[in-house]
């Protein structure tokens, strides 16, 4: 409880909801990417959406050419998958 009270004092998101700005909603898939320009094949970045906005975050990143792939969410896992074509995302 404590947590969530300072959590939400530093306006930090819930850990669990969609990373879309605005949106709340519980997350049920990872977007996992990286921008090649600044990050080394071993770097990537989470985020988390809802099925609402999880293809128009996986778009996002495609269309900039990022690495990009998509996964169920599982709140377990810590460590992210390699890295792999963007092609192979769908």
């Amino acid at each position: 409880m404590l947590g969530d009270i300072l959590g939400s004092l530093a306006g930090a998101p819930d850990a669990d909801t969609c990373s879309r700005a605005g949106c709340s909603a519980a997350a049920k898939h990872r977007v996992v990417w990286r921008n090649p320009r600044i990050h080394t094949a071993e770097r990537q970045k989470v985020w988390l959406a809802c099925d609402e906005h999880v293809g128009y975050l996986r778009d996002f990143l495609a269309a900039r050419d990022f690495p990009v792939r998509v996964e169920a969410h599982d709140s377990v896992r810590t460590e992210p998958h390699p890295p792999t074509d963007v092609s192979e995302s769908d």
